[in-house]
């Protein structure tokens, strides 16, 4: 193999590498994301915000398909350039079939191994060229199974995050201006329990599934930035109250938040002194709440 091979081979292999890591990461990192996926998940992101003023409801979805398209994309151009210094001796060709060396050939014989189809038409004939297609097939067998379970995984992600900000929406709705004041502090102190430990799941989320944070609501209701500013103000009310069950309710609540704060100072960025702080640029980052006016 000449010099122009080993640098094809060389870069094809680095290109199958950063999609192998970048789907390791996203899916099996228990918290962290690929740099190709989070690059684009962010990038889909920042440009639905600068195209029309705030974040798109489908800027996620869109990056997902877009996140997916580009680790096809990785392997299938990959594995081409791996096939391209062999062609067109290192492979067998049916009656018929054209016998070229360009790089459109190799990403056909890249594609046809990639997904599983084996036409048959075009087959190595070298032992290393046998195996190396045998293992894309197996490759790209499972990284269809693995944009799969990126999908499962994260819409019960994200239903976890709207039903805490349910839950938070129909208590406010219920007890009215009483706050926890309206309820006896038994029952005040279950359901701020129940909070806390569902504040704590959507911390666990957003540290194993990156990508959720990027999904915007488009009813408040829903939308968990709008109301952690409502979960803050129970939290300390329960912590001032005198009885000692709600006060540890509100321990609770108020740790889970901090955690939560946590995340999304340290992960996504998110600026603050204190918990509320970081809240209030959360909301603000997902377009819920209205910057401050500047003053001339």
């Amino acid at each position: 193999m000449d010099l122009e091979g080993v640098l094809l081979t060389a870069v094809g292999a680095a290109l199958i590498l950063l999609m192998i890591a970048d789907v390791f990461r996203t899916l099996l990192y228990p918290h962290g994301s690929g740099p190709v996926g989070r690059t684009i998940m962010r990038g889909f992101w920042l440009l639905s915000k600068k195209l029309r003023g705030g974040a798109s409801s489908a800027a996620a979805p869109l990056a997902m398909a877009a996140v997916i398209a580009a680790w096809a994309t990785l392997a299938a151009v990959g594995w081409a350039l791996l096939y391209l210094p062999h062609l067109p001796a290192g492979f067998s060709y049916s009656n018929g079939i054209p016998r070229q060396a360009d790089f459109a050939e190799a990403l056909y014989i890249s594609l046809v191994a990639l997904s599983t189809a084996g036409f048959g038409e075009i087959v190595a004939v070298h032992p290393v060229l046998r195996l190396v297609m045998a293992f894309q097939a197996v490759a790209g067998f499972g990284l269809l199974t693995a944009t799969v379970s990126w999908i499962l995984q994260t819409y019960p992600a994200l239903s976890r995050r709207r039903a805490l900000a349910h839950q938070l929406n129909l208590f406010r709705e219920a007890a009215g201006p009483a706050g926890i004041a309206a309820l006896e502090a038994r029952h005040a102190a279950a359901l701020l329990e129940s909070m806390a430990e569902n504040v704590a799941s959507v911390s666990i989320d957003l540290l194993s599934f990156h990508e959720t944070y990027y999904f915007h609501e488009v009813e408040q209701r829903g939308s968990l930035p709008a109301t952690l500013a409502y979960a803050h103000q129970l939290a300390s009310e329960a912590q001032d109250s005198d009885n000692t069950e709600l006060r540890f309710a509100g321990r609770m609540l108020y740790a889970a938040l901090e955690d939560l704060a946590g995340v999304l100072r340290g992960k996504f960025g998110h600026v603050g002194d204190t918990s509320s702080d970081v809240f209030d640029h959360y909301e603000l980052h997902h377009r819920h709440r209205r910057p401050p006016e500047r003053r001339g």
